[in-house]
């Protein structure tokens, strides 16, 4: 009995040993995931050299990348950077890069109102996609400065699921009768607030972007300057050309 105890306890300590590494393992590899590799440049300074991360050097030249989903956390740092270039210079315009599928609503208005608030003219760039409530950013950009790259994809759509966007979980509708009605009140609010917000950036009448706004609306570059969400799609010059010869001098 006591040697049958014994290897039973060895089992179950080697079973936990095994279940240990393998969730240590996994967690390393989720870490691995969701914790991209940033480069790190050099800049030539009048006491030598310093390191900056690339998003902090691109800071340093008014640049602020908005890339991937528009959660609580990108809005915070977004409107952070945004706040923090407005107190160095309140006349120069700020660039930002968006390449976004879009993501949660107020995070994404988060954003907005602050570009709107802040004095310094913001220019957006497409450069990817600019879908959902990346569209919404890219279109409120300084007028006569947004812009888009020739491959880009412009995508609007109304909002769903507890305002958290197009993707949502079914869980967001479970609840009391009045608890779902709740929530299709503040869909309906929400809807017609983002429609007059792309009305008046876009100069489109009302019905009509109620009519894009009704389904997934997916848009060209060129498609997205017809319809007033960007200004101008930016073409490369050929390489070679005077044009570009000039550039680089």
């Amino acid at each position: 009995l006591m040697l049958r105890s014994h290897s039973s306890r060895l089992i179950k300590e080697a079973f936990y040993l095994g279940f240990k590494h393998a969730l240590a393992a996994r967690l390393h590899q989720t870490c691995r995931r969701s914790l991209p590799l940033v480069p790190i440049v050099l800049d030539k300074t009048g006491v030598g050299e310093r390191a900056y991360d690339i998003y902090s050097r691109l800071l340093k030249d008014r640049i602020v990348c908005l890339m991937g989903p528009i959660n609580d956390d990108v809005a915070s740092i977004t409107v952070a950077q945004l706040l923090f270039l407005q107190s160095e210079e309140k006349r120069l315009p700020i660039h930002l890069y968006i390449n976004s599928p879009g993501g949660i609503v107020t995070a994404g208005l988060a954003i907005y109102d602050t570009m709107q608030f802040i004095r310094p003219p913001i220019h957006t760039w497409c450069i990817g996609q600019a879908s959902s409530m990346g569209s919404l950013l890219l279109t409120a950009g300084a007028p006569g400065h947004r812009y888009a790259l020739p491959h880009s994809r412009i995508m609007i759509h109304q909002p769903s699921g507890a305002a958290q966007g197009k993707i949502s979980l079914v869980a967001d509708f479970l609840g009391q009768a009045t608890d779902i009605k709740i929530q299709a009140e503040e869909i309906i609010k929400l809807r017609k607030m983002l429609n007059s917000i792309y009305s008046n950036h876009t100069k489109q009448p009302l019905e009509v972007i109620e009519k894009w706004m009704d389904r997934d609306y997916f848009m060209t570059a060129d498609e997205a300057v017809e319809a007033g969400l960007v200004d101008r799609v930016l073409r490369p010059t050929p390489k070679g050309s005077s044009d570009d010869a000039s550039s680089n001098t």
